[in-house]
């Protein structure tokens, strides 16, 4: 049985994991396939994701079993390789998500823990539902944050919440998760909420939407004062004019809905 599937309706992806009978824990199979379904998207006619986990739990964290697997083998072996890039197997599954030209919406319920935690900091948006818990889980188990967290904890939230997070391994509530900044919005349903935002961006112009996240992108790299100026000039001149602009204007004045 496929460990995640994609559909693809009206330019939105949406990709579910699918090992909800595991709480969607992540082993190096899972790995792979969600790694795969961000690599399918790269290239693809979308204009948005929606990210979400089947069953009880959007994702539970590792596998369990994968730790001792891990343990026996080569350590070193498996984590130091850069394999995709930058990155890791491993770190993939979060980055890949923050490599997607399109926004990315993960919808959160039940357990958001560890991998799954890191998982979902990889998109642009974060809905939670009220009965989402997260954790940086890997202090539980001897470990640290290992899949790009660290990388995406700190463009999101204070230093001492995050070392809080580390070393407690202590879960927190969706409502501690959006005044700490981690949860973008709670909702009664996190994945209709998730599904409208696609919707919304899907219909604004492809060509700024991509523009954007790649603005945002360099502004939070620490480029400095002088690239994001200078990136966003470069941004503006290449869709001042160009179809996708030029029709969003021609449907504001005819009060319509653009067509790209």
């Amino acid at each position: 049985m496929a460990r995640v599937t994609t559909e693809i309706t009206d330019h939105i992806a949406h990709v579910t994991l699918t090992r909800g009978d595991k709480m969607n824990a992540v082993d190096p199979e899972m790995a792979e396939a969600i790694v795969a379904a961000g690599q399918a998207l790269m290239q693809a006619d979308i204009r948005a994701v929606v990210l979400s986990g089947e069953g009880k739990s959007f994702c539970a964290g590792l596998d369990v079993m994968s730790f001792a697997q891990l343990a026996a083998g080569d350590p070193e072996g498996v984590v130091m390789p850069r394999s995709h890039g930058n990155t890791n197997l491993f770190q993939e599954v979060a980055m890949v998500w923050r490599k997607l030209p399109v926004p990315v919406i993960a919808a959160l319920h039940g357990a958001v823990y560890g991998a799954g935690f890191q998982l979902a900091l990889g998109a642009d948006m974060r809905i939670a539902a009220s009965d989402a818990r997260l954790a940086v889980m890997e202090m539980k188990w001897g470990l640290i944050p290992d899949m790009g967290g660290m990388v995406l904890l700190p463009q999101l939230t204070r230093s001492d919440v995050i070392r809080q997070l580390t070393y407690s391994a202590e879960p927190i509530t969706a409502e501690q998760g959006e005044r700490w900044g981690l949860v973008t919005e709670l909702s009664d349903d996190p994945l209709v909420r998730a599904q409208a935002i696609a919707a919304g961006i899907a219909a604004r112009s492809p060509s700024a939407i991509r523009a954007a996240k790649r603005l945002i992108a360099v502004a939070e790299s620490g480029a400095g004062e002088d690239a994001v100026l200078l990136a966003e000039s470069r941004e503006q001149a290449d869709l001042i004019g160009k179809p996708h602009q030029m029709e969003v204007i021609a449907a504001n004045m005819a009060k319509r809905a653009p067509v790209f």
